[in-house]
């Protein structure tokens, strides 16, 4: 073994998740419905009737109803009477497809007064880590306030005049994805400034039942990292919301603070956990302009740990996702080596649950690009990290020097990502001979028991 943390010992990785989690003195798993102040109050709801459909149309089957759906079918109760600011982007639709926006403008004696935007923008048409600037909504006449511009955390002015804040965001079930993070730093104005929270919940289109990946050093937690989860958390984003509520330290807020903020969630209705996106009836929506379907969506999983480069920092792992413009996350090339190499190579490592196969797109040029595809064939036996962590391996041995041997300041964006210092220091000294398999199990011990503590925040089975 080539040594990425000590050999695991159990009691040692279940402590890490006891102050990771917050598990001290909790019960198992307590039943939603009323809160202490210390907890998140979890809406109870009931499913309305079933439409009313034309007889001359087939019926229309929504196995999910998404928080925002639960909230209109019950009168919008929960923000009667509120003034509300509004956290939101495209993917923030009804399970007919209306955005959040306009739904909460027509909720009766409850007044949307303003909008926030996280990456990419409220209209998703804002380039990755571009900032954005606070603006006026042309369509709606509504301030429209950046939390990714100047300020990554609402100021008490962007809050003034606000009851409660709605979040409506469409996460991806990958810890850098960086919806998550404007949740977290929203939760932690709020709870500041004395505003409620309201999450309104969505499928973890991967599941719930999928954890993977290195849990995050505390030392890289940053707007990448924002909860020390495994790259693949298996949570729902209101999930996430209620471990950043109840569990000490997650927030960046005094325990007082923390105790006396309010968070309400409104779960769905029909989502398990064992669904992935295409089972539950909802059309995927855009949630930024590289995932565009759900095919990228498990292919963010899969190799954007593997595939990540900074030409600022001039880190660069070797590995391309994507062929030309086309599949994105899911066709794999590298700068320097023949798609055919990489193939053979990739078929060579039998990674279970996946196969390998070369693919062509014409170029801008006229000309082909090449690359591979990766593909799934047994979702039980797919492991969504392991293929990055292997294509680390593989750049070790295509190209020379070894990619990973700069300073800590050149690879610090993709330590960030990455989450944990002890492997990448491993990359660095072991290169090419880095045991993969091995830190592929140990990864798995400490994802099945981050499962386990991490139940207590459940809102589905």
């Amino acid at each position: 073994m080539s040594g990425f943390f000590r050999p695991v010992r159990i009691e040692d990785t279940f402590a890490l998740l006891v102050l990771a989690l917050g598990l001290v003195g909790c019960s198992a798993n307590p039943s939603p419905g009323a809160a202490s102040p210390a907890t998140a109050t979890v809406a109870e709801v009931t499913p309305p009737p079933a439409p009313v459909v034309a007889p001359a149309e087939p019926p229309v089957v929504y196995p999910v109803m998404l928080g925002i759906d639960v909230l209109e079918a019950q009168g919008f109760t929960l923000v009667k009477g509120k003034r509300l600011g509004l956290l939101t982007h495209p993917a923030g639709v009804n399970r007919l497809g209306v955005s959040t926006v306009d739904v909460l403008r027509r909720a009766k004696d409850a007044k949307l007064v303003a909008l926030f935007g996280p990456e990419h923008g409220i209209y998703g048409d804002e380039k990755a880590e571009i900032l954005i600037p606070n603006r006026v909504d042309k369509r709606t006449g509504l301030p429209v306030f950046s939390l990714y511009g100047k300020d990554r955390k609402p100021t008490r002015a962007m809050l003034k005049g606000i009851d409660a804040m709605v979040i409506d965001l469409q996460d991806v079930g990958t810890r850098s994805y960086t919806y998550v993070s404007a949740m977290r730093y929203t939760m932690e104005a709020c709870f500041e400034n004395n505003v409620e929270v309201i999450v309104l919940d969505r499928p973890n289109p991967l599941g719930g039942l999928k954890a993977d990946g290195p849990l995050l050093d505390l030392k890289w937690t940053s707007y990448v990292g924002a909860f020390r989860v495994p790259y693949v958390h298996g949570l729902t984003i209101a999930e996430l919301a209620r471990m950043a509520k109840e569990a000490p330290g997650v927030l960046a807020v005094t325990e007082a603070v923390r105790a006396k903020g309010k968070l309400t969630i409104v779960p769905m209705k029909g989502w398990r956990r064992s669904m992935r996106w295409p089972e539950t009836g909802l059309t995927w929506i855009p949630t930024s302009p590289m995932i565009q379907d759900f095919s990228a969506v498990v292919g963010y999983a899969m190799v954007g740990l593997g595939t990540y480069w900074d030409p600022k920092a001039k880190f660069d792992i070797g590995f391309r996702h994507g062929v030309g413009e086309q599949y994105a996350f899911r066709g794999i090339s590298h700068r320097t080596v023949r798609s055919e190499i990489v193939e053979r190579e990739l078929r060579a490592l039998k990674i279970p649950g996946l196969s390998f196969r070369r693919i062509s797109v014409p170029g801008k040029d006229g000309k082909p690009m090449t690359g591979v595809f990766v593909e799934i064939t047994d979702w039980d036996d797919w492991h969504p990290t392991e293929l990055s962590f292997y294509l680390m391996q593989l750049a070790c041995r295509l190209e020379k020097p070894n990619p990973f041997a700069v300073s800590d300041i050149a690879a610090s964006g993709f330590l960030r990502h990455l989450g944990s210092e002890s492997f990448f220091r491993t990359l660095q000294r072991d290169g090419a001979k880095t045991d993969i398999a091995a830190y592929e199990a140990e990864c798995q011990t400490h994802a099945e028991l981050y499962q386990k503590a991490a139940k207590r925040y459940w809102l589905y089975q």
